[in-house]
């Protein structure tokens, strides 16, 4: 089971909360936090609560956005070449996803700087590609991660190793 902590203004859009509080999910990497990007298209920026890795997908259509999260979660992790047999599993485990409320600031925080970030990319260049854009913004220094691996695609490689070995 995959949990997604959407902001309120992803809810509007996506449909109501289901998950609790306390859900956890059944994913290794834990909850996923999203939010709406108003680009045209409209765009869900979701960032992981235990790595902060971020991953972009267009909003639309919205009937079939909890699988998509899932592709493209998946998309992410191969990008950053993480192992098959983790993102298989990672995979299997997103089949179903439940929307449910922020409960962590701190990766809401992340989130907002990330999505500054994003958009000042996408000025820069509005051709780039979402999943070329979610690199750049892994590589970017987050505060959370300060004492361990500085940022999303180090903090994602050290939870890898620790996973898999």
């Amino acid at each position: 089971m995959l949990i997604v902590r959407a902001t309120k203004k992803l809810l509007r859009l996506a449909g109501p909360s289901i998950a609790r509080d306390d859900d956890r999910g059944t994913t290794l990497l834990g909850p996923w936090y999203a939010t709406v990007l108003f680009w045209r298209p409209r765009i869900v920026l979701l960032v992981n609560e235990t790595t902060l890795l971020p991953v972009l997908l267009p909003l639309a259509p919205k009937a079939t956005l909890s699988s998509r999260i899932a592709e493209q979660i998946s998309t992410a992790l191969t990008v950053r070449q993480a192992p098959a047999a983790f993102v298989n599993q990672e995979r299997q485990h997103m089949q179903a996803a439940q929307l449910g409320v922020t409960a962590n600031r701190s990766v809401v925080g992340v989130m907002t700087e990330f999505a500054r970030l994003a958009e000042i990319h996408r000025h820069d260049d509005p051709a780039v590609d979402l999943v070329e854009l979610a690199v750049r913004l892994a590589a970017t220094p987050c505060s959370p991660l300060y004492s361990r691996n500085v940022s999303p695609d180090r903090e994602l490689a050290a939870t890898l190793q620790a996973i898999t070995a």
